[in-house]
Parts: structure tokens; sequence; C-alpha cells
């Protein structure tokens, strides 16, 4: 059997592997095709399909979060790989090759999921309230091994104002040293590593800016002792992008339409507005370019489609029939599914006063927030001492006393790309390569993110027909 390093570089497509030679001389000497993605085009539920060989349909990651109906709460970014509908890639070599083994460092749902090496981001929450950097890493002597080597986990890099190559650089030190066996147990066959350093400044600035062409190289840079390593100890490379990033221009208030309808309910606490989602007869989970939105009584569904309708920036309304077509009529899916028109994105503001606001708002907080938030890549620019509070509070930090990072502008005009809806342009679709040319003999130009399981269970040496 073979050994295969998956790599999902976010954000790979046509335009960044311009200023990206190396990624580029890995595809030339072996192939380079075009990723059909799917919808939504987003981090989990697109890692989800490649893992399972499955759509959102049936293995049930319909977004980056959605509605929980049985909890009453909309929760984006859980981590239990229990949430999976579905045999994923490494179950099915392990049932056909007993002793199979695989290593995942960073992708998605990695909590709980039966590999047998897992390195994930797991902050350090205080009963203070305080967060501090870290990782869950199985098997539990494997934790020590890497921050005794590459240090604590840059949280603060891998994601909000901070967020930088160095967390990308980590996982990379850490899959080189999983790979070779240098730490953990022996190499395992299948090595899984999530490299976000591209989903930042494209989403910062835009892919055509020049600070994308500069993120991607340095990027290019950082994965060739990666690259060498897993030629070195006979890996087949196979690296992929979830989606590409388009330019953004328009956000889309689609919760605070809701509201203004009479259809949204907030309550209140402390002067500050929070989502009752128990009441509120309609409201939308936004996910980039996609928003689920969630509508308890059924009557109410027809005048809601019609108002998203007319919502400037939406591009499609999809019914439980629609979502079908998609692939996408889960029983997780809202009753209405949206999608953004070209260069538009939803946001998750509910509020219409942001004195109102709630506090995690201006916040890195990705678990409160009932949507996704691009506005935490960025300094509130409208505070010009951000930066020297933010320090500040680190001090309070390392001291031990509570402090609160309020940071996170509430005016999203800032943000330069977005993904979500299906690519409309092939330079900003996502790629996939494969250094062994061999395994896309029966693709044409591009192939299905539903088919990548079997591609790499072939390079895994596991050619049988998936059942």
């Amino acid at each position: 059997m073979s050994r295969v390093l998956l790599l999902d570089v976010v954000g790979l497509t046509p335009r960044a592997l311009a200023s990206m030679p190396n990624l580029r001389a890995l595809g030339d000497s072996g192939r380079t095709v075009g990723l059909e993605t799917i919808l939504p085009a987003v981090t989990c539920s697109v890692q989800s399909t490649i893992l399972t060989g499955t759509m959102p349909r049936e293995h049930g990651i319909v977004g980056n979060g959605w509605h929980f109906r049985d909890l009453g709460e909309p929760l984006l970014w859980r981590q239990h790989n229990r949430l999976v509908q579905g045999e994923k890639i490494w179950e099915t070599a392990r049932r056909r090759s007993p002793g199979f083994t695989a290593t995942n460092v960073g992708w998605w749902y990695a909590m709980g999921a039966t590999t047998d090496v897992t390195v994930t981001p797991r902050p350090i929450y205080h009963a203070d309230g305080r967060k501090s950097p870290d990782a869950y890493v199985r098997p539990e002597s494997l934790h020590d091994e890497l921050t005794g080597a590459f240090g604590e986990f840059p949280l603060f890099q891998y994601w909000g104002p901070t967020a930088s190559l160095a967390s990308t650089e980590w996982i990379i030190n850490a899959t080189r040293g999983l790979l070779s066996g240098r730490f953990g147990p022996a190499a395992s066959d299948l090595v899984m590593a999530y490299l976000p350093h591209l989903d930042y400044d494209l989403q910062r600035f835009g892919p055509t800016a020049p600070e994308a062409d500069r993120a991607a190289a340095a990027l290019d840079r950082a994965l060739v002792p990666l690259i060498e390593d897993a030629r070195a100890e006979g890996y087949t490379i196979v690296a992929l992008s979830e989606y590409g990033i388009e330019n953004a221009d328009r956000p889309v208030d689609i919760n605070r339409m809701l509201r203004r309808e009479g259809l949204l309910e907030v309550y209140v606490q402390q002067g500050k507005e929070q989502l009752d989602p128990w009441t509120s007869r309609a409201f939308a989970v936004a996910d980039h370019q996609v928003a689920h939105v969630y509508v308890p009584d059924s009557a109410d569904i027809p005048r809601v489609a019609d108002l998203l309708r007319g919502l400037e920036g939406v591009d499609e309304v999809l019914d439980r029939e629609a979502q079908a077509r998609y692939d996408l009529d889960h029983e997780r899916s809202g009753e209405l599914v949206v999608v953004a028109e070209p260069g538009a994105w939803f946001t998750y503001y509910y509020w219409l006063d942001d004195d109102r606001a709630p506090e995690f708002a201006r916040g890195v907080d990705i678990h409160r927030k009932p949507g996704y938030d691009p506005a935490e890549l960025f300094w509130n620019p409208a505070d010009r001492l951000a930066k020297a509070k933010a320090a500040a509070n680190l001090v309070k930090k390392k001291l031990g006393l509570r402090y609160a990072m309020s940071t996170v502008p509430l005016d999203p005009s800032c943000v330069r790309g977005t993904h979500g809806r299906l690519p409309d342009s092939t330079q900003d679709a996502p790629v996939l390569i494969s250094s062994d040319a061999t395994l896309l003999d029966d693709a044409d130009d591009s192939i299905a993110a539903v088919d990548v399981r079997d591609l790499v269970l072939s390079a895994l040496g596991s050619r049988a027909k998936v059942t």
C-alpha cells in the first residue's frame, strides 16, 4: 500500500498558483486539474464531502454551522467528529486493510475522530473567562513533544486581526515531524494537513490585490521543506482547496431585513441585544455567501421567500425542492437557503443600532456569534488605539487579570474577499494537484469534490469500488 500526504491549501486557485512556483512544479511533474466544489463552498461542508465521498444531503454538514433545532441555538465551528455522518476515508481504508493508520493535523471535526494521531487547535478556557492558546492532541504524550519542539500552537495567528503565516508554519512543522516519525508513533499511511494562510489576506484584500500575491508566495516558500520530506519518505502528494475566494464589495444585512419586517426577535441584557432564536419567526445563520434561513412555521415560508428574493444582493432562494438540486436538502438545512450574488456576502448582524450590539460583536468570538464574521480579521479602523488596547490586554492576561478584546469593527465594508457560492470564474475556482499524474488518468480538466475520496483511496492502493 502506498502512502499519501493530503494537503488542504485553503484558497488555492489558478490565480494564486501564479505566485507559487513550487506548487506549480509539483503539478508540472504530476498533474493539476480544477476541483468542482459544492454548495456551500465553505470549509466544513467541502472537507466533509472530500472525506466521506458524499454530499451534504448525506453527511449532514450543511455549512460551517447551522441552527441546532434540538438545542434551540445557532452554533458554528463545532469540533466533534460525530457530527459528520458517514464513513470517513481512513475508516474505509482501515476496513479494507487492517492496520492502516491515519494522521490529521488541522482538518475540521477532528475531536473524537478515529484517526490514530490528531492535532487540532483547541484553546484553554480558564475559569475566569480568559482564553489561552493550545491544541487538542492525541496520543496525549504527543502534546508535550510538539509544543516542546515548536512552542504553543499560535492560536492568535490562526484567526483574528493578527492571523498570519505563523500558524500555518506551526502546522507544517508538526506535519513534517509526524510524517518522518520523528514525533509520535510510526509515520501514518495517510497524513492530512490543513494550511489556512491564504484565507487571511485574500479575505482582507481580495484575490487580485498585491497582498494576495505576497501571501501565496510566502506560503509556497514555507511548503518547500514539507514537499521535500514527503517525497523523501515516498509519499504521494495530493494538494487541493475547498474553494476559491472572489472579490467582495457588497455586505448584505439579511437578519436586519428580517427584523425590520417583524420576523426576527431579540431579547435584551444589560442594554445589549441578543438574538432570540426561540421566538423568531425567521432568522438567518449567515455563512459567507450562503445563509440558512430558519422558518419554524411553514405558513410563513412563502412570505419570507418573497422578502428574500426582493433583498438586494440575493441571487437564489432555495426551498427544500430547490435545495435537492444541490444535494443540500438535509434536515439541518434551513427551510430556505439563500445564495448571494457575485461580490455580495451575508453579515450575521441583527441589531439596528450599534450601541445595542452585543459585547461579542466587537471581539473575536467564533462560537458565540450566530453567523460567520470576516470582520474579525481586522483591527477596528474607527479606534486608533485598538492595537494599543490589545497589547495592554495581553499584559493583563499575563498577570492573570480578566480583560475583553474589543478590536473588531462593526462596519463590514473592510472585507474584500468572500466565498461560498459556486465559482463564476475558473481563475478563482479551486484546484487539485497530484504528484502522481496517473491518479488523474480518467479526469478531463477537473474532478468533482465528491470523487476525491476515491482518488485518495486509489493512491493508497485501495482500488476497489467504494461500498
